[in-house]
């Protein structure tokens, strides 16, 4: 068997071998490193990884691309599992109400936040959406991300813009290096002509949207903003339950701000994760373990919102519950495609370990979107998504925070991205 592409000489392979699932956290603390390490490819997919030199069995000829790993850290291609990618505007003039302290929900309610960006999202076309997602997709490919979730949202009861967001995900994934995952997220907020009766736009979305969604497969999964002042418990459960019924799988913005019993209506419903859960319940945590629902973290938004809290990671994983880790990229609440950074404050605030880290933005993100089989550890038979860093371990990409530690990526097999020196 001939190999077409392989990394040597790696002094800290980090292979993240295992069940293809979501680690918990005596599973989390073992992320199968080697030292000296090889690996070589086939095309798209791994066919070796191992120590020392390759066997005899796969050789290499004047075509096959070499990559040096010496001094490096090799791992599988990173997860954001949590994004509103396709989007237009930003939200800077934010900046000084945040500052003087006034609360989200409080410039939700004034028209800014999601209301300000649904505008700007209806008044771009298709191309600029595109390529404005476009730039951001290739920041974040070239801090090691492989795979991206983009959730739709911010047409709300503009339902073209809805799918106008699901088109430009849909043409990003055909056209990028990148990997996109869509979710519909129709259910992101109220608008502002149903507020005083929120059901019938939740009719809209049960009746109407999710079909037509479905009918274009334009969405794996379905999430809804559940929290006070969004959309209640009950709300939440009807629109995910609908999307169940068309084959979406099912994920929730839970308990962000409020304990509303999200955490529990997560686990209830058997959503593969529930996302935020900075005031999730000792009860709902207990109940998202039992029945396997991953908790996707997103500490940049705790950070850049300044709420003073974050999500409680080390007792989420001590009650059993896998962890992801995401940026939740976003123009309001978490404007960053440093998925690094990320990882740097899931260890630093979080106190989460940097093996713990690796495996919630590989395997476990993989496992958030169902990927499992295909990427999230780099083993035989997985497609070929890599990151060599130019870091000596783990410790070192976490600890000197908030740079590009990334050299090299290689998305099924190919090398997509390289630094510039």
């Amino acid at each position: 068997m001939k190999a077409t592409l392989v990394i040597k000489n790696i002094d800290n392979l980090i292979t993240l071998r295992g069940e293809n699932k979501a680690r918990t956290l005596e599973d989390m603390k073992d992320v199968g490193s080697i030292k000296n390490g090889i690996i070589a490819l086939k095309g798209e997919k791994i066919i070796y990884v191992g120590e020392g030199e390759l066997p005899s069995s796969i050789r290499i000829d004047e075509n096959t691309v070499i990559l040096c790993g010496k001094g490096k850290t090799v791992t599988p291609g990173l997860i954001d599992s949590h994004t509103h990618l396709v989007h237009g505007g930003s939200r800077e003039n934010e900046l000084a109400m945040k500052l003087k302290g006034i609360p989200y929900l409080d410039i939700l309610a004034a028209g800014g936040g999601i209301h300000s960006t649904v505008r700007a999202t209806k008044e771009a076309t298709f191309e600029e959406l595109y390529y404005k997602a476009k730039k951001s997709l290739d920041i974040m490919l070239s801090y090691g991300v492989t795979t991206v979730e983009a959730k739709s949202g911010y047409g709300i009861d503009d339902f073209s813009t809805e799918l106008k967001q699901l088109e430009v995900a849909k043409k990003l994934n055909e056209d990028h290096p990148v990997d996109i995952i869509s979710t519909f997220m129709g259910a992101h907020a109220i608008p502002s002509k149903y507020k005083n009766n929120p059901d019938v736009f939740v009719d809209i979305i049960v009746e109407d949207m999710i079909p037509k969604v479905a009918e274009r497969n334009l969405a794996k999964f379905c999430d809804v903003f559940c929290e006070e002042g969004v959309f209640s418990i009950d709300q939440s459960r009807r629109i995910l339950q609908a999307a169940k019924e068309y084959g979406m799988g099912l994920k929730l913005h839970a308990d962000e701000i409020k304990p509303l019993g999200g955490a529990e209506l997560a686990a209830e419903l058997n959503c593969t994760s529930a996302d935020h859960l900075i005031a999730a319940s000792d009860k709902g945590i207990k109940e998202m373990a039992k029945k396997g629902v991953i908790a996707n973290l997103l500490p940049g938004t705790s950070f850049n919102l300044q709420i003073g809290k974050y999500a409680r990671a080390r007792k989420i994983l001590e009650e059993g519950v896998p962890i992801a880790l995401s940026t939740d990229y976003n123009p309001g609440s978490c404007p960053t495609e440093n998925l690094q950074l990320i990882m740097s404050f899931a260890s630093l605030i979080m106190k989460l370990t940097p093996e713990e880290v690796i495996t919630a933005v590989t395997i476990n993100g993989a496992a958030s979107l169902g990927l499992e089989d295909k990427v999230g550890s780099l083993e035989m038979d997985k497609l070929g998504d890599i990151v060599i860093f130019d870091a000596p371990n783990l410790e070192y990409i976490i600890y000197h925070f908030g740079i590009n530690h990334v050299e090299t990526v290689i998305k099924e097999g190919k090398v997509v991205y390289e630094k510039k020196l």
